[in-house]
């Protein structure tokens, strides 16, 4: 079966997943994961790409980005594979390739799904057992939304704004968000939609974004069509 074209149309938020090749770990070390962030921020800038949220683990990395233009989010991607492969074989003494193809990504609607892909993406380390709360996690951007440091590279999303009206008030109403977790059928939703390219939505937002795109939005059901 061919692969669909990867999803991307511009002004709404992308959950992107990029994993090792074999699941090898593509940061070895403190100094691999801030060659990416910095990768990241300069690429983002350039090719007019907000990050929402982010996380490095071992093996992986998540991204929740906005892009501005129809290839913004292609070419950001592209162009931190690139460096950063580059960066890790010299440093690392090795060659070949690094990641396991291509980027995963999809598109999903802010309402409900924005806040919920961002505790998703905070809780990685937890669920993996590296930590005991996202905020004990230094390599995403929890730390900026709770409040514990400030991340340049970090653009928040206007959901994010309507959670209080001061600072203290949102990074609060976020953190509580995060600690209450995700139940089991909204984590499977988001890990599901971003494995397989799906749009993640209702039925009113896949109908209206099919129209700015040709490319399919959702699985076809299997079988033939129901008569009428």
């Amino acid at each position: 079966m061919a692969r669909l074209p990867r999803l991307s149309v511009p002004g709404y938020p992308h959950h992107v997943v990029q994993r090792g090749n074999n699941r090898q770990p593509i940061f070895l070390d403190q100094a691999d994961r801030q060659q990416m962030l910095e990768l990241l921020e300069a690429q983002a800038r350039q090719f007019e790409v907000a990050v929402h949220a982010y996380v490095l683990m071992d093996n992986h990395f998540h991204l929740l980005l906005t892009p501005q233009t129809a290839d913004g989010l292609s070419r950001m991607m592209q162009a931190v594979g690139r460096r950063y492969v580059r960066y890790f074989n010299d440093r690392h003494g090795r060659s070949g390739t690094l990641w396991e193809g291509r980027y995963k990504s999809t598109l999903i609607e802010a309402e409900p799904y924005l806040l919920a892909c961002m505790s998703y993406i905070d809780l990685n380390p937890v669920r993996a057992g590296l930590v005991g709360q996202a905020r004990d996690y230094a390599w995403s951007s929890h730390g900026h939304y709770a409040g514990l440091r400030s991340d340049r590279l970090v653009s928040p999303h206007p959901l994010y704004w309507q959670l209080g009206n001061t600072p203290f008030a949102r990074e609060a109403a976020y953190a509580g968000l995060v600690q209450e977790g995700l139940s089991a059928s909204r984590q499977q939703e988001l890990s599901d939609a971003v494995l397989k390219g799906w749009a993640l939505g209702g039925p009113d937002f896949i109908a209206e974004l099919q129209k700015k795109t040709e490319r399919r939005l959702s699985k076809s059901r299997a079988g033939r069509p129901a008569s009428r």
